[in-house]
């Protein structure tokens, strides 16, 4: 294996506390040593020279629809994009098919990726049988197998006993509780936010209750149990304020967000394009404002994409039909920078935090980090160079952006996993 030696970039690594000019030297698969001015033989020198250098990224939220959805994605293809976007290790989510709750489906997706994958790829068990919501799935053996979290991903656990348990099993093999937080019954076959939008649309409303209803209902199970509860792809201003009131108790209560919450809003909706439709849907300006505030403050813990890839047949109809879901892992880095990092909403070194230790801490893997002795796991970016999105130039095989045509700065220039390059941009 090659030595690579990164010079002269901004080096900006939140668990060790740098943000500043470094040079970061790689051997044997691992971080070697990061200082300035290294004197050290590489095999190989790369000049990050006005680049930003960070810790491989890393999404906690990640759809690679692999068994069963292949036509969609594959692990192959979900991991390709992930490393085009300076992604370097994925949780990938249990709505295949099978889903993924038991040990032989978490060995499947283990060992693809291993053969095929180009990032670090973690399942994500089931919390019930076949995502059912009845019956719990075996939470110790989904364990053993390596899941590093439990979750019904897109089908909520409406049954509040099943969660409780679920919790409660959680708990003892210290795995954390992921939900999609989403009260079926008042979301009544909704496809867009309830609000002055839906109405000019015409279109069924997803009241943001339906959200915050359940967030309420799972911090009081988390309380109740003593577990770690994870709140995905977070989008209301309620929800904000409900994990706020938990973290102030000291519960083991997380959340993150995905970049759509912040930068859209249920006005973007035009034209019924059904590549703005997706579950949680975009919601009012002051929700979006309440999401921005509460990475700025730390109450939302991390950054995830709920990367859902979709064939083109599936994007390409009626609003009403369409499918839920957009793809997100090769915008993942721009849309953060270009709309967190540069109006100011939060520093690069608080967006970097939310996009590699915080998510690693949150599904307990050791990862997002440039530490001495780790997994040379590295991205390298340019944030000066503006631009625009083409979802024709996707490694991913979905193309159901709502970035498409935007300008954006902090494009992946090289990703680096277990110390082998991965990804060169153009």
């Amino acid at each position: 294996m090659k030595s690579i030696l990164i010079q002269n970039g901004h080096v900006v690594d939140p668990a060790n506390q740098i943000d500043g000019e470094a040079d970061v030297f790689i051997q044997d698969g691992k971080i070697a040593k990061v200082g300035k001015g290294l004197k050290v033989k590489a095999d190989q020198t790369i000049n990050a020279k006005g680049k930003i250098v960070t810790p491989g990224l890393v999404d906690i939220h990640v759809h690679l629809r692999e068994p069963g959805f292949e036509y969609k994605e594959t692990i192959a293809t979900g991991t390709l994009a992930a490393v085009a976007g300076g992604v370097t290790s994925v949780a990938c989510m249990p709505n295949t098919n099978p889903p993924i709750d038991d040990q032989a489906i978490v060995h499947f997706i283990k060992s693809k990726a291993e053969k095929e994958g180009h990032c670090h790829v973690f399942p994500v068990g089931c919390i019930s049988k076949r995502r059912e919501g009845t019956e719990m799935s075996e939470v110790g053996e989904l364990k053993k197998a390596g899941a590093v979290g439990l979750s019904d991903d897109g089908a909520p656990i409406m049954n509040a006993e099943l969660m409780r348990r679920v919790m409660e099993y959680a708990k003892m093999h210290d795995l954390v509780v992921i939900d999609h937080c989403e009260d079926m019954d008042l979301s009544n076959q909704g496809v867009m936010n309830e609000g002055h939008a839906s109405t000019v649309l015409g279109l069924r409303g997803i009241p943001a209750a339906s959200e915050t209803v359940m967030v309420a209902r799972n911090i009081l199970l988390a309380e109740m149990t003593g577990a770690k509860f994870h709140v995905a792809h977070m989008s209301t201003a309620g929800s904000v304020e409900l994990v706020r009131q938990a973290k102030k108790k000291g519960l083991n209560v997380t959340a993150e967000t995905a970049p759509h919450y912040w930068s859209l809003s249920d006005k973007s909706i035009k034209n019924y394009n059904a590549n703005f439709k997706m579950n949680p849907p975009l919601r009012s300006d002051d929700d979006v404002a309440a999401i921005r505030k509460a990475l700025k403050e730390g109450i939302i813990d991390c950054i995830a994409t709920d990367h859902a890839p979709h064939s083109s047949t599936e994007k390409q109809c009626e609003f009403d039909e369409a499918a839920f879901g957009i793809v997100g892992l090769e915008t993942l880095f721009a849309v953060t920078y270009s709309h967190l990092v540069e109006p100011g909403v939060v520093s690069l070194s608080r967006a970097i935090e939310l996009l590699t230790t915080a998510p690693s801490k949150i599904v307990g893997i050791n990862k997002g980090t440039l530490s001495e002795g780790a997994e040379a796991d590295v991205a390298i970016f340019d944030i000066t160079t503006e631009k625009k999105v083409d979802v024709n130039n996707f490694k991913s095989k979905g193309r159901n952006s709502p970035f498409n045509g935007w300008n954006l700065k902090g494009w992946c220039e090289l990703t680096i996993v277990s110390g082998e390059i991965k990804y060169e941009g153009n």
